[in-house]
């Protein structure tokens, strides 16, 4: 009959208007999930830098008074539970070349794959503040070797003091400890 298909129609028309409100705002509400998601995301990126810069600042560093190869000052560095000096930012690097009386090993290396330089504890080099022309594997002159070990110039400026030098060069080391 006519009118129950005219009230099943009005009904339906109703169902269909909550469905869409419903559909409305749980779109509003994800989009505000999305925005704060985003805000949190950011926070988070935001702390994670001050947290790396906060560690930055709080490591202890040790210059040894004893000279030999890269892999004799990393081992001198993990028996005191520290690792080569791992620089991660211009005020490190500023820092720890202040330090410098003489050229020091830091804990940088292409051991593993030429050309690819990484830190003794595994993790990727993200600032570089290497002399001039350097890193250049002692630019193939058979004089010099493979050149695989990254060193401190110590009495070049903190923004380019960095050179590469065989991993068996006799040289003192800086240690790194986070606090």
């Amino acid at each position: 009959d006519g009118v129950s298909v005219r009230r099943s129609a009005a009904e339906l028309s109703t169902i269909k208007a909550n469905l869409t409100e419903r559909l409305q705002d749980s779109i509003n509400h994800i989009s505000s999930m999305t925005k704060e998601r985003d805000l949190l995301n950011t926070s988070l990126i935001q702390l994670t830098e001050e947290t790396n810069r906060l560690k930055s600042l709080c490591s202890c560093y040790l210059l040894s008074t004893q000279a030999g190869s890269w892999d004799k000052g990393r081992q001198d560095c993990r028996d005191r539970e520290a690792e080569l000096v791992t620089i991660d930012s211009y005020e490190e690097q500023v820092f720890v070349s202040a330090l410098n009386k003489k050229d020091t090993w830091l804990g940088l290396n292409d051991i593993e794959t030429e050309g690819t330089w990484k830190w003794a504890d595994g993790t990727a080099l993200t600032v570089k503040y290497w002399t001039m022309n350097q890193p250049d594997n002692g630019n193939g002159d058979p004089q010099y070797g493979e050149e695989d070990c990254g060193h401190f110039y110590h009495a070049t400026k903190a923004d380019g003091n960095w050179n590469d030098l065989r991993c068996n060069s006799i040289l003192q080391w800086i240690c790194e400890k986070m606090a």
